[in-house]
């Protein structure tokens, strides 16, 4: 079975060890791999560092002066979101399970080799990649690639706090596909999951990446939040997204919008963007 491949030039080490030369050489080795490497003497100094500059691990003596190693790794796991691997010598009196219910993701005894090292990184970095994949996997459609409805009211109502608590303009759409049912009864349960996955594409690619976020939110009905975003904006958007279903004579789209206000709810809003899509599908019915 091929190894999974990992890419270290994305990963960042900061070396913590009071020992110069150990740190030179870490660095040297790591840097001949392809990780980015930052190395400092102290606990005090990592941990300034760390609010400075993100890093991906923190590799971590015991003994040192000021703040050890079983303080810093507390510190940092209690901080930021940060794997620690700590180092000790074979003399020094740390239990694995200690090091590991501080906080630390694993141990490794000087003098060790590089391969040693590096296989401890690539073992937390498989597990880091398949939490990341599972956490994706338990909040996206499998059918569209667009988030679900569970994250979409999760989303929202961080969003409507965030709102709330800094003012910034928050608007909410709700699509329906129109004359779905007759297109699925008509040709199909395969060819009306092509239209809900060609839905997703449209979403994804009519919003602003980065900003916005589009959702199934059950059977043909989909959903965006925009942030930051009024109802100028909001429209725009809406308009992209009808225009790219033109181009399928046998379903379109309503849509309704809703705009936060100061003061509603997650439900508020939702259902105001309701109100407005069951206009919307009144009047493209009539």
């Amino acid at each position: 079975m091929e190894p999974e491949k990992i890419d270290y030039n994305k990963e960042s080490i900061l070396i913590v060890d009071d020992d110069e030369y150990l740190r030179d050489t870490l660095e040297k080795l790591l840097k001949t791999l392809g990780f980015s490497t930052s190395s400092i003497s102290n606990g005090s100094d990592a941990l300034e560092l760390l609010n400075e500059k993100e890093f991906t691990f923190v590799l971590t003596d015991m003994k040192m002066p000021g703040i050890d190693g079983m303080e810093l790794i507390q510190k940092v796991s209690d901080n930021f979101d940060v794997n620690v691997i700590a180092m000790t010598g074979y003399a020094e009196g740390y239990k694995y399970v200690d090091v590991i219910n501080a906080g630390a993701s694993d141990f490794i005894k000087k003098p060790f080799g590089i391969e040693e090292l590096e296989a401890k990184i690539r073992r937390i970095l498989a597990e880091r990649n398949l939490r990341k994949e599972l956490n994706r996997l338990s909040i996206t459609d499998s059918l569209t690639e667009l988030f679900n409805q569970r994250h979409f009211y999760a989303r929202l109502q961080d969003e409507v706090i965030r709102a709330e608590r800094q003012r910034h303009p928050l608007s909410l759409i709700l699509l329906d596909l129109n004359g779905f049912k007759k297109y699925n009864d008509t040709y199909g349960h395969l060819a009306g999951d092509e239209i809900l996955r060609q839905a997703g594409v449209i979403i994804n690619s009519s919003i602003r990446e980065g900003v916005d976020s589009g959702y199934r939110y059950g059977g043909d009905e989909f959903t965006i939040i925009l942030i930051d975003a009024d109802m100028d904006i909001a429209k725009d958007i809406g308009l992209r997204v009808q225009n790219s279903f033109k181009e399928n004579e046998e379903v379109t789209v309503s849509l309704g919008y809703a705009k936060f206000d100061y003061g509603m709810s997650v439900t508020d809003l939702v259902s105001e963007a309701d109100k407005d899509l069951y206009r919307a599908k009144k009047k493209n019915s009539s």
